[in-house]
């Protein structure tokens, strides 16, 4: 009997938290301008629930009581820890493959052993580029791969352009981005420039500096070095392995 009173206990539930969504939804949807909810489902805050969609600015998070009746928008934040659980929870719904990224059209600068890994995309004449650039400065054992991304002064992509189009495109980019010192304004080679501006649209790149982290979690803004740091070793430290090769 204390097994059928469960069950039927567990069938509520399920069946109570199927209502809720259904409900959510219909309440919701309407109030969103047309865009379609992607997924309902609870909050880490008991009765409050998470309603999950896309907009023109990326993946959005609002919550909601059970019924719908009423709407919340803003970031729940751990008192405990400090941590902004909604901002963690977006990084972790849109993270992407690191390794479907097309390193090949990026810059690569690596210091020391390069075990800390993460590609940019990044405007030279960016104020916030030019920030966070002097930062990686501080960032040893660092492989960074530069996606120039000339969105801030499109007037001026022909600088991006020249960078790759240099001898050495690493030593062009710093010296562009943190000496300001425009290399040799030679854009004769082919370049891939206007490919990155179309992946940065692809992936909903809408400020820069916006970072991939080797787990595929994406960053925007200029970080202190020492937040850089614990980010780039987690992301490495929660990347699996690529299995050894088998002895033949």
């Amino acid at each position: 009997m204390s097994r059928l009173i469960i069950g039927l206990a567990f069938a509520i539930t399920v069946l109570s938290a199927q209502a809720d969504e259904a409900s959510i939804r219909r309440t919701v949807e309407p109030k969103l301008g047309g865009v379609r909810i992607d997924a309902v489902q609870a909050s880490p805050i008991a009765g409050l629930w998470e309603v999950r969609f896309k907009s023109a600015e990326g993946l959005q998070i609002l919550y909601t009581d059970a019924n719908g009746e009423f709407i919340m928008s803003g970031n729940i934040f751990d008192a405990r820890t400090d941590r902004n659980l909604t901002e963690e929870r977006i990084r972790k719904l849109s993270a992407i493959r690191f390794d479907s990224l097309p390193l090949e059209q990026a810059v690569k600068i690596q210091r020391g052993n390069g075990r800390r890994v993460m590609a940019m995309f990044s405007d030279p004449h960016c104020p916030a580029c030019q920030q966070f650039e002097k930062t990686l400065q501080e960032v040893d054992d660092i492989t960074v791969y530069v996606f120039l991304f000339p969105v801030i002064r499109p007037e001026l992509a022909d600088h991006s352009r020249a960078v790759w189009c240099a001898p050495d495109r690493a030593k062009a980019w710093l010296d562009l981005v943190l000496r300001r010192k425009q290399p040799v304004r030679s854009t004769a080679c082919a370049n891939p420039v206007d490919k990155t501006l179309e992946l940065g649209k692809a992936l909903g790149v809408r400020a820069t500096p916006t970072m991939f982290v080797s787990n595929g979690e994406r960053y925007s803004g200029a970080l202190p070095a020492d937040q850089l740091k614990a980010i780039l070793d987690e992301a490495a430290a929660a990347r699996p392995e690529k299995p050894a090769a088998r002895a033949k």
